[in-house]
């Protein structure tokens, strides 16, 4: 029965026909596949929008570095701004369904590590350039 009040969210989620979830090894990855790549990619424009205003409150310093400098910025704020990352992952996991939740909460470490890794590969590759 709470699959079909979840439908609809799941439906919005983009697909990504070059991801084989049968393929997971773990419940981790299939997670992963599954649930946490589609919503990082609808995500994906809010989530570029938040780091710029996040770059603009801390004085634009990040649209001056070199390459090099731009990475490590992100893999920072998202490693070491606590605040910043959990409310990153806020915006993903408020797209989880309740079954979702429950299995997030099983795995909790392992899947904010994740979250925190594709993030900063993502956003890296969108904003430094």
């Amino acid at each position: 029965m709470q699959l079909n009040k979840d439908e609809p969210r799941k439906r919005l989620r983009p697909e990504i026909p070059h991801i084989n979830s049968a393929a997971a090894t773990n419940p981790a990855e299939q997670f992963q596949n599954e649930t946490l790549r589609p919503i990082l990619k609808l995500q994906n424009g809010l989530l570029v929008e938040v780091f710029h205003h996040y770059f603009k409150k801390r004085k634009n310093v990040f649209y001056d570095l070199s390459k090099s400098k731009k990475e490590r910025y992100i893999q920072q704020a998202l490693q070491k701004d606590l605040k910043f990352r959990n409310f990153l992952i806020g915006l993903i996991s408020g797209h989880f369904t309740v079954e979702e939740w429950n299995r997030y909460r099983l795995l909790e470490n392992e899947l904010s590590r994740r979250v925190t890794a594709m993030l900063i590969k993502r956003m890296q590759d969108q904003l430094v350039g």
